[in-house]
């Protein structure tokens, strides 16, 4: 007998086989019929990233230039096919290395921004306390 997580695991990885569209119209109908139904779903979208173009749980990869070439069809031209798939690898591999110099820019910027702010609290707690006159006598009185 299926448990009721097992039959929403089934309902959910059959949802992803259509797509984001199909996502959007069981949350449509939830709000339809029955309003909460329609507003968990909507969350659980937002929550799992299932919305928009970077929908990573359907079963095509839609970022970038990654889904047309491996997802097209073939134009009938061997030469033409083989030329677009070597285009799209190749400016795959640029992205790739663009996302990994800005990830390295960043990383960069606030190692430095954080050195920065160490060597200000280091220079902060460093700074030498004003020196207290001292007072011959009882240290509790001072000169009137």
């Amino acid at each position: 007998m299926n448990s009721p997580a097992h039959l929403l695991e089934q309902a959910r990885d059959k949802l992803d086989e259509h797509g984001t569209k199909a996502w959007i119209a069981i949350m449509i109908l939830g709000f339809i019929f029955l309003w909460p139904v329609g507003l968990v779903i909507l969350f659980y979208m937002i929550g799992t990233n299932r919305m928009g173009k970077n929908c990573k749980h359907s079963g095509h990869h839609r970022s970038g230039w990654h889904w047309r070439g491996r997802h097209s069809f073939s134009s009938g031209n061997t030469a033409f096919d083989a030329y677009r798939d070597e285009t799209i690898k190749r400016l795959e591999d640029e992205q790739n290395a663009f996302q990994n110099f800005l990830g390295n820019l960043r990383a960069s910027k606030d190692r430095v921004e954080f050195d920065q702010f160490v060597r200000e609290q280091n220079a902060k707690n460093v700074t030498p306390e004003p020196s207290k006159p001292e007072y011959p006598g009882n240290p509790t009185q001072a000169p009137a």
